[in-house]
């Protein structure tokens, strides 16, 4: 097991702006509001040769039992538990408060290894701060600046003390650089991004996967922030699973935090492979779902449909047949896409849809030999020849496939520039039917041939 540090402390000390700097990537989403970190995040850290893991937490915060606040307190109290050393984060300018003095007790009482770190402290006001955090007893204060990497050196030194033999053993890591095998690739966690609608139930469902209150919910829409990454095997199969914040309509998005929130929402859905679209049962289907879909097919991901809150639903025979009728009318764009009822809450299609998930995998990774595809070319261009543009007859020679990731091809022609849409349509969705793409994005490029007899055509001058 690597070796793992819980970032603690008060909000708003730039405990997630080290987490990044920490994980060389922009992961947590920062701002100058408190409270902006809710679900516990994990990355794999580096400082000079040292790795290990690092936890952001939320704020150290007291608050009413069984609201939203102590319930971020019990995430950061598990992340505690989990870690083998803490860093305890105090901003320097703003110098101790009462929560620092009655967290930094709670941080000795968890009888671990405790690095007191006082962060932003360029300047003499920092210099100051500093000073007073010997009064928490806490040890010396490693003076850092997070946001502009001051003092990382002697953070390291730090650090160092608290893991030699993790620093030595990392430094014959060279074999972390061999290329994978198609066998390793194949056993690799498939990624996957639940998206949809605030309110919708994605941190509900996730939790039921894990068995556990691994993410905050509430029924308080837009409660999840940052993008947040768990690890899930299911059935002997590993999943990389990304939760994220609710997106609206883009005219509805106007705070700065919640646009870095829809910002992140989206990168994860460029990093994941396949995308689960949940959709309310009772609300199923809305213009935002729609837009949303649409982007994952844009996207070029594997989409699989989720109806949440089945159990909620007065559902009558044929309900399901009839939902899948609607998904592909409004949808004709992935047509035939994986559509699974589910219920978060009460745990019910969790296993019919974890292999929707795998199902949808495998299809957007598919190949399609290249002798049967041009036979099913010859015949979807006799059946429905194109159409004569200007007058002039367009020739389609032959496709190949590109690549797969998802299922992509090359159609060799003439005039590409003259090739309808409507036509291409025609072949993604007859394509779709003869090789089983079923609501995987296909993509059709155009190339024109080139011409052997072009340069007789020039007369000479």
């Amino acid at each position: 097991m690597p070796f793992t540090i819980a970032i603690i402390g008060r909000p708003n000390v730039g405990k997630s702006t080290l987490f990044n700097r920490l994980v060389g990537q922009k992961l947590a989403l920062v701002d100058d509001a408190p409270g902006v970190t809710r679900d516990r995040r994990e990355g794999d850290a580096q400082l000079g040769d040292l790795r290990f893991t690092v936890i952001d937490t939320a704020g150290l915060d007291e608050g009413t039992k069984g609201s939203l606040t102590a319930r971020m307190q019990e995430q950061t109290e598990t992340a505690i538990g989990l870690a083998d050393a803490l860093m305890f984060v105090i901003d320097a300018r703003a110098g101790l408060t009462p929560t620092d003095r009655a967290f930094a007790d709670y941080a000795r009482r968890a009888d671990k290894p405790v690095i007191l770190l006082a962060n932003k402290s360029e300047g003499k006001h920092g210099e100051i701060g500093a000073m007073e955090s010997y009064a928490l007893g806490l040890g010396d204060p490693v003076q850092i600046s997070a946001e502009h990497g001051e003092g990382m050196g002697e953070l390291y030194d730090a650090l160092r003390m608290l893991m030699p033999e993790a620093a030595e053993d990392h430094d014959n890591d060279d074999d972390d650089d061999v290329a994978e095998t198609d066998e390793e690739l194949a056993r690799r966690p498939i990624r996957v991004a639940v998206i949809g609608r605030p309110n919708a139930g994605k941190s509900t469902l996730i939790n039921r996967l894990l068995g556990e209150e691994r993410l905050l919910t509430s029924s308080e829409a837009g409660t999840t922030r940052d993008s947040i990454a768990v690890e899930i095997n299911w059935n002997g199969r590993d999943f990389r699973v990304f939760d994220t914040a609710g997106l609206r309509r883009r005219s509805r998005i106007e705070e700065k935090l919640e646009k870095l929130s829809v910002a992140d929402a989206l990168r994860a859905v460029r990093f994941a492979e396949v995308v689960v679209l949940m959709t309310d049962a009772q609300n199923k289907f809305e213009e935002q779902d729609l837009r949303i879909a649409d982007l994952i097919e844009r996207e070029g991901r594997a989409l699989v449909i989720a109806v949440n809150k089945w159990d909620l639903v007065d559902a009558k025979p044929g309900a399901i047949s009839a939902l899948r009728t609607e998904a592909d009318h409004w949808l004709p764009q992935v047509k035939g896409a994986p559509l699974v009822a589910v219920s978060g809450l009460m745990g019910e299609g969790i296993d019919r849809l974890m292999r929707a998930i795998e199902d949808a995998y495998a299809v957007w990774n598919r190949r399609v030999p290249t002798a049967a595809l041009n036979r099913w070319f010859e015949q979807a261009v006799n059946a429905n020849p194109p159409p004569a543009v200007s007058g002039r007859r367009l020739k389609l020679n032959y496709i190949t496939q590109a690549k797969a990731r998802p299922p992509s091809f090359v159609l060799f022609c003439s005039r590409a520039d003259a090739v309808p849409e409507s036509y291409l349509r025609y072949l993604v969705n007859s394509m779709r039917e003869q090789f089983e793409l079923p609501g995987t994005p296909v993509r059709i490029a155009l190339r024109e041939k080139a011409n052997p007899f072009a340069h007789k055509r020039k007369r000479p001058s």
